[in-house]
């Protein structure tokens, strides 16, 4: 059985907060565009948290809605919160199973979370995930360090390169900040 998956997602982060940017593409299988207009970036936590997703669509929402009991869990808690979820995820034999990566950010934090148990902070405040992502990283760095672009800007301008470049990534984007 062929699943449905979502592709790519770039984060900014600033001194003012962050940005996350994400394409609207659903792949099914290896040919198939399914959806052009999917919403991979979720406000969760009362707004002040957004996360991205790339991987199985359903495995992502999954991990989101999981990852928001653990906001809540841990009062906000960005970091605490990834690790708590992360740790559940490698461990869990039901979890371990999902195929998926988040991005999740607050005004403060940016973070990758993966199933192997890995939180990530970037060292450069950026950050990206899915088919698209390593070409979308490129241009977020490009344009970081050759623009004074707010980061909702680089993201964005980020993804639309990516989705020159890769036939899992479109044009179709949405960008939340925090």
């Amino acid at each position: 059985m062929e699943e449905f998956k979502g592709t790519t997602i770039v984060a900014v982060k600033s001194d003012t907060g962050c940005a996350i940017a994400g394409d609207g593409q659903v792949t099914l299988g290896e040919t198939t565009i399914m959806k052009h207009s999917a919403k991979k970036v979720r406000r969760i936590y009362n707004g002040s948290v957004v996360v991205g997703f790339a991987g199985s669509v359903a495995d992502a929402f999954t991990l989101c809605d999981r990852f928001e009991t653990k906001l809540e869990q841990f009062g906000g808690g960005l970091t605490r919160a990834a690790v708590a979820l992360a740790q559940d995820w490698r461990s869990d034999k039901v979890m371990r199973q999902l195929q998926a990566l988040l991005i999740c950010a607050d005004r403060d934090e940016l973070l990758i979370v993966s199933g192997t148990g890995e939180v990530i902070l970037p060292d450069d405040g950026i950050a990206a995930i899915g088919s698209g992502g390593m070409y979308a990283l490129a241009a977020a760095r490009a344009l970081r360090q050759n623009t004074e672009l707010p980061a909702a800007e680089v993201a964005r301008k980020a993804l639309e390169i990516a989705s020159e470049i890769c036939v899992y990534t479109n044009s179709n984007i949405t960008v939340e900040e925090v």
